[in-house]
């Protein structure tokens, strides 16, 4: 049914937004689960080190954080879907409420290891969609100066996979001296950032996490979907 006076639009697909869909009565009790993805394999690693010091303050912050660990991860493509290490991915970012990336800048840019794992994660699995309306959060570790092409890149990502990248961020300069021989970060504006960025997701998540579907439900795909049904109502009556 098209409107009479916005004649493009359908009005049968057409929902105006509504604020109590948003603020549902019933609420997840249970810890925002955020799975933290890194982008490197060295023995030490400060995007390693960075997120398992990400996976603590969530801890303290009350959520559930679980860090996948690239190591032995094939290539896109060069492996099956069933490979064990696919499969444990793509099982914890449907678990997720939310994620963590970090990466080196390589080059300018984000790592292949941490690009493979986003790539192994799919736009949909059947009728789930496991990254749309869920949270993400960017961090980068730099060998040299303060850059943000890493987090820029990846924010890139979290579009197109549908996320909802929080505003804030954290960059690393000079990141093989932010850490001690623990392993652990200093304190340090860069630490405070950290922080920052961790309490922001949390929020996000706890806000969002209960109405995700609701937020990036679209009018196109709803109408996409209309007409879909149409045409298989429409080839059954033939």
């Amino acid at each position: 049914m098209q409107s009479t006076d916005l004649p493009n639009l359908d009005t049968l697909s057409f929902d105006a937004p509504d604020l109590a869909r948003l603020l549902p009565e019933t609420r997840s009790t249970h810890a925002p689960r955020i799975l933290l993805l890194y982008g490197s394999a060295r023995e030490r690693s400060f995007s390693q080190l960075l997120t398992e010091e990400a996976a603590r303050l969530l801890r303290k912050m009350g959520a559930e954080p679980r860090i996948f660990d690239p190591r032995g991860l094939p290539l896109p493509d060069d492996a099956p879907d069933s490979h064990p290490k696919v499969r444990e991915l793509r099982e914890l970012a449907q678990w997720a409420e939310g994620m963590v990336w970090t990466s080196p800048e390589r080059h300018g840019a984000m790592t292949g290891i941490l690009k493979a794992q986003i790539d192994w994660i799919p736009l949909s699995m059947g009728a789930v969609r496991p990254t749309q309306g869920k949270t993400l959060a960017l961090m980068q570790v730099s060998g040299g100066s303060q850059s943000f092409n890493a987090v820029n890149q990846m924010r890139v990502l979290g579009r197109w996979m549908r996320m909802l990248t929080i505003p804030n961020q954290s960059s690393v300069a000079k990141a093989f001296m932010e850490f001690d021989e623990a392993g652990r970060m200093k304190p340090s504006s860069y630490y405070e950032r950290v922080v920052d960025v961790m309490e922001e997701l949390v929020k996000f998540t706890l806000l969002t996490r209960d109405c995700a579907d609701y937020l990036v439900d679209r009018y196109s795909e709803r109408r996409e979907t209309a007409e879909a049904l149409s045409r298989r109502v429409n080839q059954r009556s033939i």
